[in-house]
This record gives structure tokens, sequence and C-alpha cells, in this order.
């Protein structure tokens, strides 16, 4: 089975890839030859995650799927939540995102945190949701090269390490995305095109 991954990030593909079954081939914007940004103008998770999925599926007429993630912060009253990508400014840089995080929460004892990652898949004209979390808090420092995103800053419940610092089979494990994408993989297993 195709089924295109509607983004632009190769550090999603490499992750997402690792975890398909050999008889589904994961096709990207790229490789659909789609350069141009999906906007994600909805108030939700679930909503941007929709318009994604729904933006290649009306375009190209293959099956899709679509994430959209959020870090929500509870002393930042959910914040950076839909902004994430985006919380330093419109040129979504992960450095400049987490720094921005890091002085809101400076002084701050409150600093537990969690992702959230919901996914819109579009196949056989339905769209079916999935949903990943994790919990755990955000450090005082960045630590650690691997991941993207707030990865640097983020440390799971019952690790004492960030998910920059951990093996991406570990982080795929318990990781909201992981998660997500857990349920969708079950689903795909069913589900026939």
């Amino acid at each position: 089975m195709e089924l295109v991954f509607a983004t632009h990030n190769p550090n999603k593909v490499k992750e997402i890839q690792q975890l398909l079954p050999e008889h589904i081939h994961l096709i990207s914007l790229h490789d659909l030859g789609c350069t141009q940004a999906i906007p994600e103008t909805a108030n939700t998770l679930q909503g941007n995650a929709r318009l994604k999925a729904d933006f290649v599926t009306k375009t190209y007429h293959r099956p899709c799927f679509a994430d959209d993630t959020g870090l929500l912060v509870d002393s930042l009253k959910g914040a950076p939540g839909i902004f994430s990508a985006r919380y330093a400014g419109p040129e979504n840089n992960a450095n400049a995102n987490m720094d921005k995080l890091l002085l809101n929460l400076k002084n701050q004892k409150e600093r537990s945190a969690y992702f959230k990652t919901v996914i819109a898949l579009n196949i056989n004209n339905e769209t079916v949701y999935f949903e990943g979390e994790v919990h755990g808090k955000i450090i005082t420092e960045k630590k650690g090269i691997k991941g993207f995103g707030y990865d640097p800053v983020f440390q799971p419940d019952g690790y004492d390490k960030t998910f920059a610092q951990l093996p991406l089979e570990i982080k795929n494990k318990i990781s909201h995305r992981g998660k997500a994408f857990s349920k969708l993989i079950a689903y795909l297993n069913y589900v026939t095109v």
C-alpha cells in the first residue's frame, strides 16, 4: 500500500519509516513534488492535521495522513500549543522556540508539560483520527543532540534524559508521536484500499 505522509519534515519521515510495516510504502510531500507550505489555520491540532491531509487528498488523489503536534506547558496555560512550531516567529526555528520557552519559564518551579500528537488519516473516502500524549517536564537548559523541535528541553516522566538524549528506539516507544502512530499502524494492518 502506498500512503502519503503530508510533511516537509525529513526528521518525521525518518522516525515514522522505522515504525511502518513492510507492506506500507511511505511517500513524502517531497516525493510528490509538493514544495508549497500547507496552511495550518485551524485552532486545534485535529483541525490542522485534517487541513493538511485534505489538501493532499484533494490535490493528489491519494490516501494520506498528516499529523499536528503541540507542546502544552501547564504554567503557560497550554502554550505554545498549536503555535509550537512558530512560537518564536514564522521562520519555524527550533532553537529560537526553545530559547523563548526557557525564557518564559525562567524562575518557574512548575515546569510540567506534555506533547500531544493528532493524526488525520484520509483513506477510503473517510477521515480517521489517532492521538498520542507523553507527559514530562521542561528542564532549565538544552541537553542532547538527537531528535528535533523541543526534544533537547523535554524530559519525559520516568526518565532522567531528554528526548534529544534518548535513543530513537526508546523515544519511538514512549513518545506522543510513537503512540499515535502505533494506533495508526494497527488500523492500517486491517484496512484495504
